[in-house]
């Protein structure tokens, strides 16, 4: 599990948690429009949490019968249903509620005065006061999650933080980072809503920017499914396939290389599949002392009265061949595989083929 990640969630799920409560009771005092769809987006900004949380934890399970790569893409399958709900409760929720307090308009008095431990206290205060802790609370949970963003990006190499949202694979810190930026911009939304309201005495202001807050609610959570849907359709690993060419390119005993492709797992891991070939005026010249040496262990395992036969002679050099050419192969396999994790540790798992060795040009001199 991403440590990073995982701290992002949990500390957003608390806050979350926290002015949820307080802006539902919020809402019900002063009968707010926008702070009812502000109670019902921090509700879904929790249970979302909930969901990254989840596949979170199942994506750190191991490989089993089951699942021989590992649990890695259900932190995707998670995070789509996050997104789905987002967009079906959140914001069509949202949407509704603003609906029906637009025809409501007009038709229901302004909420009264609450007196709470012999204080009176003016609705249009209580909302402010809430907006302001609902900022600071998940004001810090935003900090937490740019914080662990911004040295994801330093580490892939980018300086851009609007264009690696493209990018990023980490979607599950991607959405949280989105996910608290949208409610600060929300509780501004909200604040607005309220003080155009109470300064004009006209409740349309209330309405629009809940409507407003709903929708921008629904765009970040097609954005969340769009992103989540690339890594659960066998997305290729540009950034492996490049490494492997690279290794390949140095490489002088490798000619070329054939049907190279990848699919990401998660960002943890990434499965790399190809197919080589070998050349042979770089590999067979330094292979003919340690096929002469196997030969010669070989014909020591033959009985002395057929060894010099001419028969155990030509079987002792075809194995030997066959045997240092074939150990020879698994070698240089395993130094690919090495220089490649070396570059991108993320990934686990790799398969080369030898599909054959080059042969030299007979212009060329052996």
């Amino acid at each position: 599990m991403s440590h990073g990640s995982k701290k992002a969630v949990v500390t957003a799920i608390l806050a979350n948690s926290i002015v949820t409560v307080i802006k539902f009771i919020a809402a019900m005092i002063s009968g707010s429009a926008a702070m009812m769809n502000e109670s019902v987006h921090s509700l879904m900004d929790s249970l979302n949490q909930a969901f990254l949380f989840l596949g979170l934890r199942e994506s750190e399970r191991p490989a089993d019968a089951k699942f021989a790569f590992g649990h890695g893409q259900k932190k995707y399958l998670w995070n789509l249903w996050s997104a789905i709900g987002l967009f079906s409760i959140g914001a069509g929720v949202g949407l509704s509620h603003a609906w029906h307090a637009w025809h409501q308009l007009g038709q229901t008095e302004a909420a009264p005065a609450v007196v709470f431990m012999g204080q009176t206290l003016d609705p249009l205060w209580v909302n402010i006061l809430v907006l302001v802790i609902a900022f600071l609370l998940e004001g810090y949970s935003f900090l937490v999650a740019l914080k662990q963003y911004l040295l994801m990006m330093h580490r892939d190499g980018h300086s851009n933080p609007f264009s690696y949202l493209l990018i990023s694979d980490d979607p599950t810190l991607v959405a949280v980072v989105l996910e608290d930026s949208v409610a600060m911009l929300g509780l501004v939304l909200a604040a607005t809503g309220i003080g155009l309201s109470a300064f004009t005495g006209n409740g349309i202001w209330d309405i629009g920017f809940s409507a407003l807050i709903a929708v921008m609610l629904g765009m970040i959570a097609f954005y969340l499914g769009w992103t989540n849907m690339r890594f659960l359709a066998d997305m290729r690993d540009t950034k492996a396939e490049a490494a492997l060419m690279q290794v390949v390119q140095e490489h002088k005993e490798v000619e070329r290389i054939h049907d190279l492709r990848s699919i990401i797992v998660d960002e943890n891991h990434t499965l790399l599949v190809a197919e080589i070939e070998l050349q042979e005026e770089s590999i067979v010249p330094g292979l003919q002392e340690q096929i002469r040496k196997t030969r010669e262990q070989i014909l020591q395992q033959i009985p002395a009265d057929r060894r010099h036969s001419e028969e155990e002679i030509c079987y002792a050099n075809s194995r030997a061949a066959v045997q240092v050419t074939l150990a020879r192969a698994e070698q240089i396999i395993d130094e690919l595989e090495a220089a490649v994790r070396a570059i991108l540790p993320r990934v686990s798992h790799i398969t080369l083929e030898v599909e054959g060795i080059s042969p030299t040009d007979p212009a060329q001199p052996h």
